[in-house]
């Protein structure tokens, strides 16, 4: 016996070895190859001896299960050594093992041995021990009278099928028999059965394949009976396992269709007698919820969530009937994490479903949200946090418009702070949802609850904004080169630019928020704050917070973002921002339009839409771009730094073609100027196109963005214009000044434009009313005027007033200044210089402004004339500028005349101009000498305005000036051809020495050296002589038959002095100039033009003398009152005031002659003169100078008119600004 013990190597007596693992009766003849070499040192062969044998108690048995079941666990290679020596002994000892388990009642075996079994089973993977083990367990249920027995076997399938996920598809496809053994037993009234049952169909129908096969199965039989299996289920086992086969369940539409129509059936016969058995699944998911067991309340939500998410608009009706909301909104204050995370994830799908929020759910629930979301936040649970942040931006988005959500300013107060704390999370993806919900939860509807509270409003802003602004500047994880860190690098950029778009969608709608409230009273600012207190709550300070924030944080951290990749969805909402604000902040458009246009805003909107819109693609971008560019085109345009403020007229031309043209535009810069260019025939709409085109160029230019060649700009502007011109368009008048402008700036040093193109401009420019319609105030666009002559000629004068009207140097700086070289000159000045530099005519214009501008411009060019002059002493301009300075000077006189001690004192008191004057009228007769006429007719007049003023005002003379009266009575009576201007500038010199009788203190009539002196009897007559007189009447009479008007004039008013003079002197001389019979041939002469040729100024005034001095030989008493007689027959009214004011003294010369024939001819006559005269009286004031103008240095005519002296009627003469024109 001990040798054979010690062959098996049994320990003798007394050793410390478990003999209870050993079947003592047995084991000595067992081959030691069953014995596990290992503690517990477990006998194969004694087990399957042992535990069959019904003499062995059951606490052995459990026993030598539990050591055998350790042993698995501990040494599972060994024992597996051990089993499968021979595979007949396995299978026999698997058969040994089922059938201890279906014939143990105790609980604790049964679960040893089902333990042993799949353990078994799944370490030796034999597919017969498999059969073997489905064959048993099938034999067994069918052989069963009752399903009393048949837990231990249900528990063992369904744990095997866990164990081995293959064995459902072969339990459901070779054993289908079965599933009528698994009804029987879900029908059975032990919750242990049926929860084993339910177990056992949860497994099976967590194979697609065998819920396929089973769906039949389910519809039919099953679907029934485990609604109620589950309504009914008391214990807490049958309780989850029912929810796990119903989890299972719920994971195919079919079966979530066939529920859900079940529980909709059984809902629509409540409290009506209908089918037994059917169950509502909301409603018994509903009463789970309702439990206090955490563990069946979270299931129950999760299996709502499984329902919901295959269609919450089909199924969410059914759970919100049943009131589930509502609790689970009480759900979300519970302390466990997995609960409120759960309860999150049903309201979003419920969310889902409209009925959810017209049933008011929300508006009871939304402060448990906000409670919960407080509550989780303070939590390390990065889901939860998410998930409510979703929960709650779900409700914030999909809340209907007239069901308000917070009922108190209170509730929306924790509301905006909550989120407020979530985006400040370091959990990026928080911060994410974070920002998605701040973006709903800015909408009108929620801050509508008086008072808005914006400072709340903006301390929210302020967090999504800095925390945008962190994320962003987080510098890039780079790590050494390869695709891998390029493809994580990509990522980031791609993770930074989503997070930027939700920012830029919630600024977005905060920017529209101020954009609705703008139109709310109420909303203008807190109703509650004191009178005395700051308003700092109000609109218009979140308004411009929100401009500030834009301009601080968001375009800094969108150009920023743009540098690494360009979404077009983020840039469509960025360029939204921009456009709203302009709305948002009127009073600031203007200025934000400025910097956004200097900081390249006009390229990168092109840029934008040349790349993502030509094609029908990103129609929602190229609509976005277009609006910003018209609002910023039009306040720009609206706001002119550098030129004039637009009419409405041309705002509303700009608006129209903007609007028509800005959505064509989606070309990048090259392609633009290549439209530009063509000359083929442009209809309407690509002249829109075309013309807001050119716009865009333009202001981006006067910005100082500059991003198309300028030498390709240049040309395609001229061919612009010259298009304009084959068509016989007038472009805008903001598209000429455009072109003029950047024709201006991009024309090269060198460069010139072709005669064609300065041509079309010119004729562009003579259709304007006004060049200050298309000025732009920039030393480019002056050079450009003047560096053309056909421009120069026409509008240098103009262009040059509007440039020293611009002009905002301190030129008084300059003047005080009295060297020329210790100072730097503004830059504007110093190009000036340059063009006078090269073109001295320019000083000519620059002369006649000191005349013609307003005072303040005067002063600026006089100070730049002299700064210039002291500067540049290189320059010779003192012979071009003397006779033109000159002219001023008269001007100056004639414009002050009213004001003795003013002008004309100060200039008589020059006594180098007095000479200068002096040497300039001798010209007028020195042999050889070509000075213009203007300059003399200037010199003449000057030296007549003078002598006039000294006169009047007595004023002190301090250099005489000689003219030599031989000279001037010859120049008179042979008179150069086309020389009337200057014959009249000597004769209103003359008639002024006339009627001071020769007496100037200033002006000295000198005899010539060669003429002898007076005789005796002239001497009544000096300094004149009988000969002269008549020489001069002759002269006189000569000029009259050349029928000029302005020489006519002239005449008259000289012979008019000339016969007082001698008539003070001599009257028989005077009588005996006037009744010489040539004055009657003269006088026929003048007449001969036509009927009525007679109401002519000069004949009026002629024939008055002729009456006057009784010269009846000439003028009879019968043709006077034929004169009368057809003067009353005409229509007076279209005379001319100065022709109606000769004919009234006419008409009174005669009524004191006493020549009247006729006096009710002469009454009527003189009372249509009377009323005509009285009601034009006020407008015409007379003057006594004569008016040149001159044009381009030729002569052309000007008015003046004479007083007659002691005459109770003048002849005045419209007043007419001179202007010089070089």
């Amino acid at each position: 016996m001990s040798v054979r013990n010690a062959a098996a190597g049994l320990p003798g007596p007394g050793r410390d070895e478990d003999t209870t693992l050993l079947f003592e009766r047995a084991h000595y003849r067992h081959d030691p190859c069953w014995l596990l070499p290992v503690p517990p040192r477990v006998c194969l062969a004694c087990m399957v001896e042992l535990l069959p044998e019904p003499c062995v108690s059951l606490v052995r048995k459990k026993h030598v299960l539990s050591c055998f079941r350790d042993a698995l666990l501990r040494h599972a290679s060994l024992v597996m050594q051990l089993v499968a020596q021979d595979q007949r002994i396995c299978i026999h000892f698997i058969s040994m093992l089922f059938g201890l388990l279906c014939n143990v009642e105790d609980g604790s075996v049964t679960d040893l041995c089902i333990e042993v079994l799949i353990q078994l089973t799944t370490q030796l993977k034999l597919e017969q021990i498999i059969h073997c083990l489905l064959d048993e367990c099938h034999k067994e249920l069918c052989n069963m009278p009752s399903m009393r027995g048949s837990l231990a076997t249900l528990t063992l399938l369904g744990k095997l099928v866990d164990a081995v996920p293959p064995l459902a598809d072969k339990l459901v496809m070779e054993h289908s028999d079965l599933m009528e053994h698994l009804l029987r037993g879900l029908v059975y009234p032990n919750e242990g059965v049926q929860a084993s049952v339910c177990y056992l169909y949860g497994k099976l129908y967590s194979s697609p394949v065998a819920a396929e096969i089973l769906s039949g199965h389910f519809r039919e039989k099953l679907c029934p009976l485990f609604l109620s299996t589950l309504d009914g289920a008391q214990t807490k086992e049958l309780q989850i396992n029912c929810l796990g086969l119903l989890r299972q369940l719920l994971k195919y539409d079919l079966f979530v269709s066939v529920i859900m129509n079940k529980s909709v059936l059984a809902d629509s016969t409540e409290g009506v007698e209908g089918p037994p058995g059917e169950t509502s699944l909301p409603l018994v998911l509903k009463k789970l919820l309702l439990s206090r067991d955490e563990t069946l309340q979270v299931a129950s939500a999760h299996c709502m969530t499984a329902v919901l998410v295959h269609s919450p608009l089909k199924h969410a009706p059914a759970f919100i009937h049943a009131d589930i909301p509502e609790f689970l909104f009480e759900h979300l204050s519970s302390s466990s994490e997995v609960l409120v995370w759960s309860s999150y994830n049903c309201l979003i799908l419920l969310a889902e479903e409209p009925l959810f929020f017209s049933k008011c759910h929300t508006v009871y629930g939304i402060e448990s949200v906000v409670r919960s979301l407080q509550g989780s936040l303070r939590m390390n649970n990065t889901e939860l946090h998410k998930q409510g942040l979703l929960l709650f931006a779900e409700i914030l988005t999909r809340q209907p418009e007239e069901i308000k959500l917070f009922t108190s300013s209170a509730m929306c107060r924790d509301a905006g702070r909550a989120l407020q704390e979530a985006v400040s999370s370091p959990v990026l993806e928080v911060a994410a949802e974070a920002v998605k919900a701040i973006s709903a939860f800015l909408r009108k509807d929620h801050q509508s609850v008086p008072p808005v509270q914006y400072r709340e409003l903006r301390a929210l802003l302020e967090a999504m904004l800095s925390r945008c602004a962190d994320f962003s500047q987080t510098p890039l994880n780079r790590r050494p080169l390869g695709h891998a860190s390029s493809r994580d690098s990509e990522k980031s950029i791609l993770r930074r630019g989503k997070f930027l778009l939700s920012t830029l969608e919630g600024f977005r709608n905060a920017c529209r928020l101020a954009v609705e409230f703008q139109s709310e009273p109420s909303a203008q600012e807190n109703p509650f704050t004191a009178p005395s207190a700051e308003k700092e709550d109000t609109l218009e300070d979140f308004s411009e917070f929100l401009l500030t924030a834009c301009d601080s944080l968001c375009i800094p951290m969108v150009m920023r973002h743009s540098e690494q990749a360009t979404h077009p969805d983020l840039m469509e909402v960025f360029l939204s921002i921009l456009h709203s604000l302009f709305v948002i902040a009127p009073h600031m458009k203007e200025k934000f339009s400025k910097k956004l246009a200097s900081s390249s805003f006009i390229r990168l909107t092109l840029e934008l839409k040349a790349r993502f819109c030509n094609s029908l693609s990103h129609s929602a971008l190229n609509q976005v771009c277009s609006n910003f560019l018209y609002c910023m085109s039009l306040n720009l345009l609206s706001a002119p730094e550098k030129t004039g403020p637009p009419s409405q007229e041309e705002l509303s031309v700009a608006s129209a073609f903007l609007q028509q043209g800005l959505p064509q535009i989606s070309s990048r810069s090259p392609e633009s100027l290549a439209f530009l260019s063509d000359r083929q025939y442009v209809e309407g709409t690509a002249r829109q196109r075309q013309y807001s085109t050119l716009l865009l160029f333009y202001l981006a230019y006067i910005h100082e963005d500059r991003f198309v060649s300028e030498a390709e700009l240049f040309v395609a502007v001229q061919s612009f214009l010259l298009s304009l011109q084959d068509q016989g368009e007038r472009p805008p008048l903001v598209v000429f000044r455009a072109s003029i402008y950047l024709l201006a700036i991009c024309q090269d040093k060198d460069g010139a434009l072709d005669e064609s193109v300065v041509s079309a401009i010119r004729k562009f420019l003579e259709d304007i009313p006004d060049l200050h319609l298309v000025y732009t105030h920039h030393p480019l666009l002056l050079r450009f005027f003047l560096s053309y002559p056909e421009l120069m000629s026409r509008f240098g004068h103009r262009v040059l007033e509007l440039w020293f009207s611009w002009e905002e140097s301190s030129y008084e700086e300059l003047d005080d200044v009295p060297s020329a070289g210790q100072s730097p000159l503004p830059a504007s000045l110093t190009a000036l210089f340059r063009m006078l530099r090269s073109s001295p005519s320019i000083l000519l214009i620059l002369l006649d402004l000191i005349y013609s501008s307003p005072v303040d411009t005067a002063r600026k060019v006089v100070i730049v004339l002299r700064t210039f002059l002291r500067k540049n002493e290189d320059v010779e301009v003192s012979g071009l500028i003397r006779g033109h300075f000159l002219l001023i000077l008269q001007q100056l006189l004639m414009e002050h005349g009213a004001s003795p001690s003013g002008a004309a004192a100060v200039l008589l008191s020059s006594t180098a101009l007095i000479e200068l004057l002096e040497k300039t009228l001798v010209l007028t007769w020195t042999k050889g000498a070509s000075p213009s006429t203007t300059l003399l007719c200037s010199a003449w007049l000057l030296t007549a305005s003078f002598s006039a003023q000294q006169h009047d005002g007595s004023l002190q003379v301090h250099q005489k000036l000689s003219v030599e009266l031989d000279q001037v009575l010859k120049v008179l009576s042979f008179p150069k051809k086309k020389a009337a201007l200057l014959s009249a500038a000597i004769l209103c010199f003359l008639r002024t020495a006339l009627q001071q009788n020769f007496s100037s203190a200033l002006v000295a009539l000198v005899p010539s050296g060669a003429q002898p002196p007076p005789a005796s009897e002239n001497t009544v007559l000096a300094p004149l002589r009988i000969s002269q007189v008549l020489s001069l009447v002759i002269g006189l009479q000569n000029l009259l038959v050349q029928k000029d008007p302005l020489l006519s004039y002239a005449c008259v008013g000289c012979l008019e002095a000339l016969l007082d003079y001698l008539h003070a002197r001599s009257p028989d001389i005077a009588f005996h100039v006037v009744s010489q019979p040539w004055n009657r041939f003269l006088l026929f002469t003048l007449l001969d033009v036509g009927e009525s040729s007679f109401l002519r100024p000069e004949i009026l005034r002629f024939m008055t003398l002729l009456v006057r001095f009784q010269s009846s030989s000439v003028l009879s008493h019968e043709e006077v009152g034929h004169v009368l007689q057809a003067a009353a027959l005409a229509d007076l009214s279209t005379l001319s005031n100065n022709t109606r004011q000769a004919l009234h003294g006419f008409l009174l010369q005669v009524q004191s002659m006493g020549l009247l024939a006729d006096h009710t001819t002469a009454h009527t006559l003189q009372a249509s003169l009377e009323g005509l005269t009285l009601s034009s009286s006020s407008t015409q004031p007379p003057l006594d100078m004569l008016y040149p103008f001159l044009h381009l240095g030729a002569l052309a005519w000007a008015r003046f008119c004479c007083q007659l002296p002691g005459r109770g009627g003048c002849i005045p003469v419209p007043h007419q600004r001179l202007t010089f024109v070089t």
